[in-house]
């Protein structure tokens, strides 16, 4: 792999094609190159690289960027509260929205409405959930978390479905690589108990995620014997 004593940006040009062809939206390979570092712009942009005989240098390239990621998770020490594991990235929510939105799966017999406050407990989290419905579809709920254990508001009415099992998350993520298909910890922005969640990138579009397959069994690494 490149000379880690050289910068980032300058491995990162070392490995690309080098046509200033224009394709990847930007006016060369050095502009990408520092889109890349910055995280604006993905590898996949680059429609050259996608030839055979720039295989290596593809291959070459997603470590560098899987390095820069490993070192940007080091150097913030995104860890939960709870058991101080850690993340791979934080999940914020979309823009405009004031918490990631959360897929529900219910089991209540409440006959519910998009815009309908609602109080549940998500399967293995001990806080009790308010939130807001923003899209329903049978049995599953789309929300946004919009108050913690205790309610925000006394007059605030609110249907109770009791336990509600969370399939998905969608939010954005900037400051990491990531592919579909990855099995990722994260930490949501808004989770009151600063756990970190795992699930798999079923859908990346620009920097928003949908993760699948939550759960907060988040299995420690081996210790490695020294």
């Amino acid at each position: 792999m490149a000379n880690k004593k050289q910068s980032m940006e300058a491995q990162i040009i070392k490995y690309l094609p080098g046509y200033n062809c224009g394709n990847c939206t930007y006016r060369n390979c050095d502009e990408f190159a520092q889109a890349l570092v910055k995280n604006e712009t993905k590898l996949s942009a680059c429609t050259v690289l996608h030839q055979e005989k720039f295989r290596k240098n593809k291959v070459e390239l997603n470590l560098l960027l899987n390095s820069r990621d490993e070192e940007f998770c080091k150097e913030h020490k995104i860890k939960g509260v709870i058991d101080e594991y850690e993340a791979d990235m934080v999940l914020d929510p979309l823009d405009g929205e004031n918490s990631c939105r959360e897929v529900l799966l219910h089991f209540s017999t409440e006959v519910l409405n998009v815009g309908d406050i609602i109080e549940y407990r998500p399967l293995g989290c001990p806080v009790v959930h308010y939130a807001k419905i923003l899209e329903k579809e049978n049995s599953l709920l789309t929300v946004h978390i919009i108050g913690p254990c205790k309610r925000i508001d006394d007059n605030l009415s609110y249907r109770s479905l009791g336990p509600c099992m969370v399939i998905a998350f969608e939010g954005k993520v900037a400051g990491t690589n990531v592919a579909v298909g990855q099995t990722v910890r994260f930490l949501p922005n808004h989770c009151m108990m600063q756990k970190i969640h795992s699930g798999v990138i079923v859908n990346l579009e620009a920097n928003k995620i949908r993760i699948e397959c939550i759960d907060l069994k988040v299995w420690a690494p081996p210790v490695v014997a020294v």
